[in-house]
């Protein structure tokens, strides 16, 4: 098959990349490279620098299914410059699956986000609850699905609703709840929470990359919205679990940060997908990284410090 991944050189496409190439897909990768290009040379590897909002610049020709992780990611980097996240993440999303359905492109799968549903009290968000965006981020990304939607009867369109993720990539970020946590246990022996009550839930790396590998198979037959997490627990928690394997302080701060959930993905589960990993297997392989002098405390680990470095986005 021939996939494009847009963000491929991205936290998660970095990983998601070769294990396509390992399965014997050709693999087109098109990214900005804001944050670098970390992905090895392969033969069925071709990667294009440049910007999705150029909509024309994107090779589509002989193109079976587009994985779209390219992004504005995160609150931060989003109100960083709203008018630019509006452009990447809502517009360019419209303009690349019309340009997608024009080229023949048969499938699109769409990386959302499970903060579109905003503060809610429910015990399990299900993808039938009503959206509350609080933050530009979350708009962007809700307006995008219903775009998105409104061209499911032209193409096969799969939207992932990712949870946090966490685990190691060769691009890293540890602007993420259990990345950082860990990072900040290994590198100050102290962690710091922010409340600490607010539920989350996780998704690691590897399963995350399963899931873009399950709706390559079954996106035919299962289209639609699909949240992907499968451990809700506090952020208080994930520290707790990481001091259990590195010694450290935790150090509880006031919050203003509301946002809680616990997001349900029964529906993922009903399609066949099974996650195999855990909060607990990203903790350890930020500790393995860390000590094995691959990960160290890095501004360009984190979005919102490498954006501000960018001429023009700030």
């Amino acid at each position: 098959m021939n996939i494009l991944v847009t963000g491929g050189c991205g936290f998660v496409g970095t990983v998601l990349t070769p294990s396509l190439l390992a399965e014997g897909h050709k693999v087109t990768v098109f990214d900005i490279q804001w944050f670098g290009n970390y992905l090895p040379e392969h033969p069925n590897l071709r990667v294009v620098q440049g910007d999705i909002r150029e909509t024309d610049s994107i090779p589509l020709e002989g193109i079976d299914t587009i994985i779209h992780l390219a992004n504005i990611a995160n609150d931060p980097c989003s109100d960083l410059n709203s008018k630019l996240n509006w452009e990447v993440n809502a517009l360019a999303t419209m303009q690349i699956i019309e340009a997608a359905i024009k080229a023949g492109v048969k499938q699109f799968i769409h990386a959302s986000s499970g903060s579109v549903y905003g503060v809610k009290e429910e015990p399990e968000v299900t993808e039938d609850l009503s959206l509350v965006p609080i933050s530009d981020y979350n708009k962007t990304k809700m307006v995008s699905e219903r775009v998105l939607l409104s061209y499911a009867d032209q193409i096969i369109i799969n939207i992932v609703r990712p949870a946090t993720i966490c685990g190691y990539s060769p691009r890293m970020r540890l602007d993420l709840a259990v990345n950082m946590l860990t990072m900040q246990a290994l590198a100050n022996g102290r962690i710091t929470v922010f409340g600490g009550d607010q539920a989350r839930p996780n998704i690691h790396m590897q399963d995350m990359v399963r899931v873009y590998h399950h709706f390559l198979k079954v996106g035919q037959e299962f289209p639609g919205i699909f949240n992907a997490g499968f451990e809700n627990i506090t952020v208080l928690e994930i520290a707790q679990r990481v001091k259990d394997r590195v010694p450290c302080e935790i150090v509880v701060s006031p919050s203003n940060d509301p946002r809680s959930y616990r997001l349900s993905s029964k529906k993922l589960l009903s399609t066949g997908f099974e996650p195999k990993f855990t909060v607990s297997d990203g903790i350890q392989e930020v500790i393995d990284a860390y000590q094995a002098g691959k990960l160290k405390m890095e501004d360009r680990w984190f979005n919102i410090k490498t954006m501000k470095t960018i001429p023009n986005l700030a």
